[in-house]
């Protein structure tokens, strides 16, 4: 298999490279701007211009196309719509019918921020998206434009993402952060109003390398089976940390001003790629346990 990773110098992307390794996979990646510290060969693109796509794919000639790259700077989207609608609408439905045209498989990342929030119950595939915010409203168009295009395609929505990043091997996302707090000794304040089923990126990319080799197409919520709150994910961080949970304070997002709406409640149901796969999701405290080694 000859897998081309576009975005590989992101979190996700990097998880994607050293699971495709650990296949025995050729890969290869795309970055943007800051080259990864992979020994593979590296393509720089820019999904603004997506239209010159097509000759990346000319130069590596891949089997399949793993899609990390996204605009995913929620308030930035918000300020700058148009070029959110480039990069997670236009781009991707491009990519992905350039990857038709030379029957090249096509997988997508999306995001449980297409959801509104006011459920109370895990969302599940067949739940209707109404996002609240640009990024969110970008990301659904992204599926739609992928759905749209040529060829049979499959499309991953994640949630809150953290884990290792493989090119850096440093923690990334909001453990990164707890930790640090943790570690100097300085008061954490977490929401106590959000909720969300945090995805390992190591997991994730394991979990779309097997649905890619079970040659399975559609839509799958991809994230682990525990719907937490920010301050219950600290909780289960200060437990492996061994430090003092008093100096998680509880806090709300109304607390924080920032420029895009969030959705209160955003947990994926992961029933689908459970049966599909024949596993269990993990739980919050199994992530964490499994890359907890590595990073302390």
């Amino acid at each position: 298999m000859r897998l081309l990773v576009v975005g590989a110098n992101g979190l996700l992307g990097s998880n994607v490279v050293h699971v495709g390794q650990q296949h025995g996979w050729s890969v290869m990646g795309t970055y943007h701007s800051t080259r990864p510290e992979f020994e593979i060969p590296l393509t720089q693109f820019d999904l603004v211009e997506y239209d010159t796509f097509d000759g990346v794919l000319e130069t590596h000639a891949p089997d399949l196309v793993v899609n990390c790259a996204a605009m995913t700077d929620v308030d930035g989207c918000e300020t700058n719509p148009e070029r959110a609608n480039v990069l997670n609408r236009d781009a991707p439905g491009a990519m992905a019918a350039q990857c038709a045209a030379r029957d090249v498989e096509f997988v997508h990342v999306s995001t449980d921020y297409v959801f509104d929030g006011t459920a109370r119950d895990p969302y599940g595939e067949k739940e209707l998206p109404n996002p609240i915010q640009v990024y969110g409203d970008s990301k659904q168009a992204g599926e739609r434009a992928v759905q749209e295009a040529d060829g049979d395609h499959l499309t991953a929505r994640l949630s809150f993402v953290w884990g290792v990043h493989r090119s850096s091997g440093e923690l990334t996302g909001f453990p990164a952060w707890v930790n640090d707090q943790l570690g100097s000794g300085d008061p954490v304040p977490l929401f106590t109003d959000q909720w969300v089923t945090p995805t390992r990126a190591g997991q994730a990319a394991t979990t779309l390398l097997d649905l890619v080799d079970a040659d399975v197409t559609g839509l799958y919520h991809v994230a682990c089976r525990s719907c937490v709150t920010p301050y219950a994910f600290g909780e289960v961080l200060a437990d492996q940390h061994g430090a003092d949970t008093a100096l998680l304070k509880e806090g709300s997002t109304d607390d924080v001003d920032r420029d895009a709406t969030r959705p209160t409640y955003s947990c994926l149901d992961v029933d689908a790629v459970e049966s599909q796969l024949g596993r269990p999701q993990p739980t919050l405290t199994e992530d964490v346990e499994e890359i907890w080694d590595a990073v302390r």
